[in-house]
């Protein structure tokens, strides 16, 4: 009987199997940020365990309130700095060199196919995209991760998510996993993982299995993954080549390394998912659940307030071409606020050079730092109480964006022709 990928990945991994069905992986990585990790690394300082496994497979970052907004959040990254200068973790980006978490980490070519990451942020599972089991974990798990080096987890089943056809002009990756959650609801994927297959699938960049792996877990998944292949080798090819750590030669070298890290034709799953993605419409959620999503041409003539362009969805050089695309020569609806955060500082030197940011400028968008900001309700475009926002982020959840706020998700370029409409709308309606 075959094995899937994630199954490939957990006895690669396995380090005890101390009851049941645990199984306790070694890691690869640890990635950190400023709002989770301090409180691990206070306890760790308060038990007389303040030491890290292993430096280098630490990788930390200031994203969420990036610059800090009060004392408090000030507070918080001091103990991350203090924390990464204390262990010898030089892989820590600060305030001017960072970026989000989930944007900025792939970016490093940090995760590699077969790898095992953990985070205490539920969207690790982002980083499945490159053929990885990545999950977020509680603040115990984190330490012990910090520490150890190991991290416990069920051997989940995982459900074949199946992306067949060709989509549409005008159909991206946002639009395809909003059908997925909209399929399974948000439970219906609870603790297993999403395997991606499927022409669409194939088809992606890695920007957009970043993409559609992000939001895994709003279907209550632990991880979401992609089989790697010429697009993962051709992304990673800066890091792994010869001028990277040279650990291939020829990119057809690494191609033939990473298909150990693929599912058995053979394999078994929990259940398997069709998507006809050559069926598949602009999409955009409804009230305050992920899974409750309409076709944008329903939703036309509802009013916003604000448009928010980034976060670890659709912050990435890509979605800001294809929201840039749509603005281009026209300006913001009287009376909605822009607001676009690049992912990563160098999402945003790169938007700079190719004129994107001055496109934003010219429509009347607010373009902020790298940072979280908004999409969780704390800084960077916070909404007021009966406000709605149309956004590029991943959760909808009542309060999400601030107190009684409504937010709506849709793709970066519906995003956009919301913005120059003022009413939700996609680019054919302009």
């Amino acid at each position: 009987m075959g094995k899937t990928l994630t199954e490939k990945i957990f006895e690669a991994h396995v380090a005890d199997r101390p009851f049941g069905d645990t199984w306790v992986l070694r890691l690869d990585r640890v990635f950190c940020h400023e709002i989770t990790t301090p409180i691990a690394i206070n306890d760790l300082v308060s038990k007389n365990m303040d030491r890290v496994f292993d430096p280098s497979k630490i990788k930390a970052v200031i994203d969420h309130v990036s610059p800090a907004k009060d004392s408090k959040t000030a507070g918080q990254g001091k103990v991350l700095r203090d924390w990464a200068r204390r262990q010898g973790i030089k892989d820590f980006f600060d305030i001017g060199r960072n970026g989000v978490c989930h944007a900025i980490f792939p970016e490093k070519g940090y995760v590699r196919p077969g790898f095992t990451v953990i985070m205490g942020d539920s969207h690790t599972c982002t980083h499945g995209a490159f053929g990885a089991f990545a999950a977020g974990v509680g603040t115990t798990d984190l330490e012990v991760g910090i520490l150890k080096g190991v991290c416990a987890f069920r051997k989940g089943e995982t459900l074949r998510v199946n992306l067949n056809g060709a989509p549409k002009n005008g159909v991206s990756a946002k639009d395809i996993i909003l059908a997925v959650i909209a399929k399974t609801g948000v439970a219906g994927a609870t603790g297993k993982v999403m395997e991606f297959r499927g022409s669409a699938a194939e088809g992606l960049s890695m920007e957009g299995r970043l993409t559609i792996c992000n939001m895994a877990v709003e279907a209550g998944a632990t991880s979401g993954i992609c089989m790697p292949d010429m697009t993962t080798v051709e992304y990673l090819w800066p890091f792994i080549g010869p001028e990277g750590d040279r650990s291939y030669t020829a990119k057809e070298e690494a191609l033939a390394d990473f298909s150990r890290w693929k599912s058995d034709a053979d394999a078994v799953y929990a259940g398997v998912l069709d998507i006809d993605c050559s069926s598949l419409e602009p999409l955009a959620t409804i009230n305050y659940k992920p899974d409750e999503v309409r076709p944008i041409r329903e939703l036309r003539g509802t009013k916003v307030d604000q448009v928010y362009i980034g976060s670890c969805t659709n912050g990435r050089i890509e979605d800001l071409r294809e929201a840039a695309a749509v603005l281009k020569g026209r300006t913001l609806a009287a009376g909605v606020r822009g607001i676009v955060s690049p992912a990563t500082t160098a999402v945003y030197s790169r938007a700079l050079e190719e004129g994107l940011i001055r496109v934003f400028l010219d429509a009347g968008f607010c373009v902020t730092n790298a940072t979280c900001g908004a999409c969780l309700g704390m800084s960077n475009g916070v909404l007021a109480e009966g406000e709605v926002c149309a956004s590029t982020t991943n959760r909808n959840f009542y309060g999400r964006m601030g107190k009684g706020g409504m937010v709506h998700l849709m793709s970066p370029a519906s995003a956009a022709a919301t913005a120059v409409a003022g009413t939700i709308s996609n680019p054919e309606d302009l």
